[in-house]
């Protein structure tokens, strides 16, 4: 199941717009009122990696796989949610199965569309949906301490350990600090992730919804640039898009989808930038298969080790690993195919705890 990003935003800040565009369908109303998405709608989408289609080319590859990650069109949030306002107990259960959050924010002026709040400001908006996630995640805490405290009452270390780490999100949850910007070490964060699950803690970037005029120099609108500013605090990315313009290449050729980016003065669409954000947001990296029959991509945590990595592929391969064959695509491309690449000897033999790289290339030997 590929691990999911959440986007998440005020009502009629252009998140349906955008995820309708993310995943070339309209399965997500698009609406001038808020509350239109009630259901969290769930696209699977393709992560772009020109990489994958130039071995295939090299390799004259009969198939060509790429690899997914979910995004997660979540309903509009408004102040009140953690007290159950609006659709809040909704938002934040789907909030609590997404693996990280995309907040969609509206930093262009239109009297046609309504703000819930009456203006634009994407700061206030990232902060009202921040203090519902604060609000939430206090709750958890608080419950979590009543239970906890008598166990560690008791002398027992465990409880104690865990005491601490609660008391301690407490006093930065009541700080109305996010736990994603706060200092914590890494089994803090593993503990707020896999054991309470907390919604502030969850890695988080945002996308800063444009007008066609300005998104061809985003800087030349303020409200972008305060949130770089705000963004910079967490070291958090950014990226701007027009959902409208998205909207509009849906059904365009590629031709002509090259056109409309050369018109912008942009590299590539909004929407390959959030998806490659979003890949490396969720902690990802990228290694290949690759042969005459199938080019492959395939998705892993940094830092997994090859016979892990082996493990994606099937679990025999993984249980009966022997080494791991391996070429990074920058040296591959320098020779342009798997046999020279063997023959000059650039192939190098890696054991099961060999760290992966993003850009592998690897052939798995195993015996089951």
């Amino acid at each position: 199941m590929p691990l999911s990003c959440g986007i998440v935003g005020l009502p009629n800040v252009g998140k349906s717009t955008l995820f309708n565009a993310l995943i070339k369908a309209a399965k997500a109303q698009a609406a001038n009122y808020p509350f239109c998405t009630i259901e969290p709608n769930i696209g699977t989408v393709e992560v772009p990696d020109e990489r994958l289609y130039e071995i295939a080319r090299l390799e004259n590859s009969a198939k060509t796989v790429p690899t997914f990650i979910e995004f997660v069109d979540i309903a509009g949030l408004v102040r009140g949610a953690s007290k159950g306002e609006g659709l809040g107990n909704q938002f934040l259960s789907h909030i609590r199965n997404v693996d990280a959050i995309v907040q969609v924010v509206r930093c262009f002026e239109d009297e046609n569309i309504t703000h819930v709040e009456g203006s634009v400001n994407p700061i206030r908006d990232i902060e009202i949906i921040d203090l519902e996630l604060i609000a939430k995640d206090l709750e958890s805490v608080q419950k979590a301490i009543q239970k906890i405290e008598k166990i560690a009452k008791g002398g027992n270390q465990e409880a104690k350990q865990e005491l601490e780490y609660l008391k301690k999100f407490e006093d930065i949850l009541n700080s109305m600090i996010p736990l994603r910007r706060a200092n914590l070490t890494e089994e803090e964060k593993e503990y707020a992730k896999s054991k309470l699950f907390l919604l502030s803690i969850k890695p988080t970037m945002f996308v800063a919804n444009l007008s066609e005029e300005e998104i061809q120099e985003p800087t030349s609108n303020q409200h972008y640039k305060n949130l770089l500013e705000y963004a910079e605090k967490e070291n958090a990315p950014v990226i701007p898009v027009c959902a409208k313009l998205e909207s509009e290449m849906i059904d365009m050729s590629k031709e002509e989808v090259k056109e409309m980016l050369n018109l912008y003065g942009l590299k590539e669409t909004g929407l390959s930038s959030i998806i490659k954000s979003g890949y490396k947001l969720l902690g990802l990296i990228t290694f290949f298969t690759a042969g005459p029959k199938e080019s492959r991509a395939w998705a892993i945590a940094k830092d997994t080790k090859a016979q892990k990595a082996a493990g994606k592929i099937h679990s025999d391969i993984e249980r009966g690993f022997i080494a791991a064959e391996v070429i990074n695509y920058d040296d591959y491309i320098k020779v342009k195919s798997m046999t020279k690449a063997k023959e000059q000897g650039l192939i190098r033999l890696e054991g099961k705890d060999y760290i992966v790289k993003d850009g592998d290339i690897i052939y798995f030997r195993f015996n089951v």
